[in-house]
């Protein structure tokens, strides 16, 4: 369907890709993997034609139609959620679009002396609309979008009032409702709340096309690819089975080169001990000379490229009360929609609570009350003795100093301490070398976040509550992370979208419903197998 054939592409002086080959064939599901920076939106951008390789090709069967879904929505305004969709479905949506028209036409008084030319051309537009299965496309439209978490207000509203994350989910819902014979899919799982994750996981598990991905989830991969292509020192190597056997393989092949490495190396520092030893001897000229030119044919073993893996060791917070947070009947509410109402909740030393629920259950509300960035209506949240919070949401990133750089941020942040303790720690959140050198204010949103989260755990406090704390960040930085955290002897209140986040942290769940507050002793494994559902609303 889709063919690498001996590709390479250089950026500057970066080598991408060097005779690299790969394929996609019909009905397979594959993930793409690599290091920040290996190349592989420039994979997309060449297989969908808006890059080309310097040499080979880019080789795609006749007819195969190829929906390609990236980070860089663009511009969307003037049309509702449900129509931005259907236009990338082809002519339909401006049949559609002319449809409306033409209905608010027919309710202006002042357009009654056309009214006659107007009905006609209702007329024939509907018919139009009608062949081209028109109906059935916007029903499956709204379902996409409700599959993505879509109010029916959003769907109906105007798409430029949404934020950035709510405008990603319409550009994917535009390439899922394609159905293409072949998708490409650049992080679809960003910005999604677990409900959407777990729908999209589902959709794409039927999908019978082909599929690209790139996802810094590891469970959601796992549960969709059936093959890795990772990219590596500018070669493609295709691995048959999910990411998690990928990761096997990798490491077993690791091995395999590092023993093979050390034997070559020992044979050979052997050999020119007897060279250098015997070299001056005429008795044994013949010898060395064979010994030379056996070495000079042996095909030399490279050690394994290492993977810069680095750690964060948290030191040690200072210790709270055994109370660390109670809400005590507490009333909220945003306009007309109430959010809790007497609502009861304590949290203890050590406990590590995920919080559940779909859109608008209240989640992050509860994480602000907790952080104090919210008031309650009523009630009260007091927090316990000795208690050091540590509060991570977005708003964190937008306290950050545009002109300062990385480095100075940290150094603004602990004057303390030295410049190779703050190098370290900026290097385990992913800035490394002249990356420190970098303004805040050109930083992407993931960078940010890593930056606000650097600052907020190289002091620990005894009490960390997190919003959303893996979006951006990739499966590297996310490992790091998770064990860190797995070594934090404080108290935890999070919300994540992550399921190895959730199930390596939490040891308390509290679920949030329409039908009420449900708390849970265990972490979320055993809220799953308790429930039998992977998150609120969705039952199995």
């Amino acid at each position: 369907m889709i063919r690498l054939e001996n590709i390479s592409k250089q950026h500057g002086n970066h080598l991408l890709f060097i005779e690299a080959s790969a394929s996609l064939l019909k009905g397979e599901k594959a993930g793409l993997v690599g290091p920040n920076g290996a190349g592989k939106s420039s994979l997309f951008r060449m297989i969908t034609g808006q890059d080309e390789p310097d040499e080979g090709q880019v080789a795609i069967d006749r007819g195969t139609t190829i929906g390609y879904f990236d980070q860089d929505v663009g511009e969307m305004s003037g049309h509702s959620a449900v129509t931005e969709v259907m236009n990338g479905a082809g002519p339909v949506s401006t049949v559609a679009e002319e449809l409306k028209e033409l209905e608010a036409a027919m309710a202006d008084p002042d357009r009654a002396d056309e009214m006659e030319s107007i009905i006609e051309r209702y007329g024939e537009v509907l018919h139009a609309f009608e062949e081209l299965d028109g109906y059935a496309l916007e029903a499956r439209a709204r379902e996409v979008l409700a599959g993505l978490s879509f109010s029916e207000e959003m769907m109906d509203g105007d798409v430029g009032k949404l934020s950035g994350g709510w405008k990603m989910r319409v550009a994917l819902a535009r390439i899922l409702l394609m159905r293409p014979d072949a998708m490409l899919l650049d992080e679809p799982s960003n910005h999604l709340d677990l409900e959407s994750l777990i729908w999209l996981e589902q959709f794409l598990k039927n999908y019978d096309g082909a599929l690209l991905m790139t996802s810094h989830d590891r469970e959601f991969m796992n549960r969709i690819v059936n093959k890795i292509v990772e990219i590596d020192g500018g070669s493609l190597t295709s691995y048959s089975g999910d990411y998690e056997f990928y990761a096997q393989q990798r490491e077993l092949a690791e091995k395999q080169q590092q023993a093979q490495f050390e034997r070559q190396q020992a044979m050979l520092a052997k050999e020119i001990k007897f060279i250098e030893r015997f070299k001056a001897r005429a008795s044994h000229a013949a010898q060395v000379q064979s010994r030379v030119k056996k070495l000079d044919k042996i095909e030399r073993v490279e050690p394994p490229r290492r993977r810069q893996s680095v750690q964060f060791d948290f030191p040690t917070a200072p210790r709270s009360g055994n109370d660390v947070v109670a809400l005590k009947t507490v009333h909220k509410r945003y306009g007309s929609k109430i959010i809790y109402e007497g609502f009861d909740f304590a949290i203890r030393r050590k406990e590590r609570w995920c919080v559940m629920g779909i859109n608008g259950a209240g989640k992050s509300t509860l994480l602000k009350l907790v952080a104090g960035a919210s008031e309650p209506d009523q009630g009260s949240v007091t927090i316990g003795a000795s208690v050091k919070m540590g509060y991570f949401a977005q708003h964190a990133m937008e306290t950050l100093d545009g002109d300062a750089t990385i480095f100075q941020s940290l150094e603004h942040a602990f004057p303390q301490a030295g410049q190779g303790t703050l190098r370290t720690l900026a290097g385990c959140f992913g800035f490394s070398g002249d990356d420190v050198e970098k303004k805040c204010r050109v930083l992407s949103g993931g960078e940010k976040a890593r930056l606000a989260m650097a600052i907020m755990l190289f002091d620990p406090p005894n009490f960390l509550v997190l919003d959303e704390p893996t979006n951006h960040l990739d499966m590297a930085t996310k490992e790091m992370l998770i064990k860190a955290l797995a070594q934090y002897e404080g108290t935890m209140l999070f919300v994540s979208h992550d399921r190895h986040f959730l199930a390596a942290l939490s040891n308390r769940v509290l679920e949030l419903t329409p039908e009420g507050v449900h708390s849970y002793n265990g972490g979320y494994t055993e809220y799953v197998a308790r429930t039998g559902h992977e998150a609120p609303g969705l039952h199995s």
